[in-house]
């Protein structure tokens, strides 16, 4: 699977990535919510920015761990880049589980974060998955850094965008 994020780190900062692994109890969620705000401080986002991750993180979490099958592991892949902060959070589930996109939650999600997406798909499929075919859960987010959203985020390629005065 190829990853486009790769050619955003070419200039100034290193791309970098970190793994969490934690149990899917609530106990261990604030671990993953303190790892987003110290990796976001980290790079230099404003403090309102650095609380939209944490609470974004919280939420992709605690909605994976309402879908996971079992006393699995939740995986978080954090990974920084000269335009942001990139994470991928899943879990294993059943099969035919998908992530649930229609509540207050998946709203709140879409609020605090730049992209926000979340499918079914497989071990093979995901960063850090043990590349078999066995069912996860994945929400993957964007948070860009003020100045470095993607020109195809803003306006989409080829639209001409005015503002009359």
């Amino acid at each position: 699977m190829a990853d486009s994020r790769g050619a955003l780190a070419q200039e100034g900062r290193r791309a970098e990535r970190l793994e969490l692994r934690v149990p899917t109890t609530p106990t261990q969620l604030p671990a993953v919510r303190a790892m987003a705000g110290d990796l976001a401080m980290r790079m230099d986002y404003d403090l309102d920015s650095v609380e939209d991750l944490r609470l974004a993180v919280d939420e992709a979490c605690a909605t994976l761990v309402l879908v996971a099958d079992g006393d699995f592991h939740l995986t978080v892949i954090f990974e920084t880049s000269r335009a942001g902060l990139h994470i991928d959070a899943w879990v294993p589930t059943a099969e035919s589980t998908d992530v649930p996109r229609d509540g207050f939650g998946w709203a709140v999600l879409q609020t605090l974060v730049d992209n926000v997406e979340g499918r079914p798909a497989t071990q093979a499929d995901v960063p850090a998955g043990n590349g078999t075919a066995e069912p996860v859960a994945v929400i993957s987010m964007d948070k860009y850094l003020p100045g470095q959203r993607p020109s195809e985020v803003v306006g989409g390629a080829g639209q001409n965008l005015s503002v009359q005065r």
